[in-house]
């Protein structure tokens, strides 16, 4: 007896494509041989076709890119991708490669490094030289020969040292002996006022403001730079000391004030020897 099975024996029918006409199978598959491979080319359209929604479905950069973070290691296990990829520098003007796009990142990151460092050695340096003018200043008003000089030993080497145009000041409530000299001319009661006010040193456009008229150019003062005078913590100041320039950037009501600020407590010390 034959070992072949006629299909319609079986009375299978069979979908060679999923969701098509069903199709009988005919008189050539007359063997279980063909049959086992009708079944295997089902098999797999069949797997075909549902795997085709997830190969044809649109990805965006973002899953592309959420993909790629959450597998740190496609590349590792794809890397001839790394040689075909290209990408447009922004510098060249022209497609190169991933690695050299990678070099390009690597080199704008080092300059803008070093140029981080060149500020900070600029601003070291800078530093550098304002310690070595305060000590220069510092040690002037130390050499100071007698109270008298102190307040023109004072403005003069801060406009020698710190190369400040004009620098003058007014003292109140001093030593009767140094009454009428220069130093203690008269100030308003508003300027007074004003002094006893200012927590740190006041910068910012002279705007007529009535110290500016100390100075001996007062009209061509652009910006002033006013140092209230008191002894350590005292709510009244005892004077006012006034830097002026005539560029009107030199002291802006946006700078700094902490190198100013050592200043008006230096000077404040030295001269309180000159109060009551």
């Amino acid at each position: 007896m034959s070992n072949h099975v006629s299909p319609f024996a079986l009375g299978e029918k069979f979908s060679l494509w999923p969701g098509t006409a069903v199709v009988s199978v005919v008189s050539m598959l007359d063997s279980v041989d063909n049959l086992a491979i009708l079944c295997a080319r089902w098999r797999t359209t069949a797997a075909q076709q549902d795997f085709v929604p997830h190969m044809t479905t649109q990805l965006d950069s973002d899953s592309i890119a959420e993909y790629l973070l959450d597998h740190p290691h496609f590349f590792e296990e794809h890397a001839e991708l790394l040689g075909r990829i290209r990408l447009t520098s922004p510098l060249m003007g022209r497609a190169i490669s991933l690695q050299e796009r990678q070099m390009e990142i690597l080199r704008e990151k080092i300059k803008v490094q070093e140029i981080h460092v060149a500020d900070m050695l600029r601003h070291a340096q800078e530093n550098e030289d304002i310690s070595n003018k305060f000590q220069a200043w510092t040690r002037a008003l130390l050499l100071a020969r007698n109270d008298s000089d102190l307040p023109q030993t004072l403005i003069s080497q801060l406009q020698t040292i710190f190369d400040v145009p004009q620098v003058t000041l007014r003292l109140w409530n001093i030593h009767g002996r140094h009454e009428g000299q220069w130093f203690n001319m008269p100030a308003s009661d508003t300027t007074r006022t004003f002094a006893d006010g200012l927590s740190k040193p006041f910068c910012g456009a002279n705007n007529d403001i009535d110290a500016a008229g100390w100075l001996e150019d007062a009209a061509a003062i652009k910006s002033l730079a006013l140092l209230p005078l008191r002894v350590g913590a005292a709510p009244q100041a005892f004077g006012l000391l006034v830097l002026g320039s005539a560029d009107a950037s030199r002291f802006t009501d946006d700078m700094g004030t902490d190198f100013l600020s050592r200043i008006a407590e230096t000077a404040s010390a030295a001269l309180s020897c000159l109060q009551h």
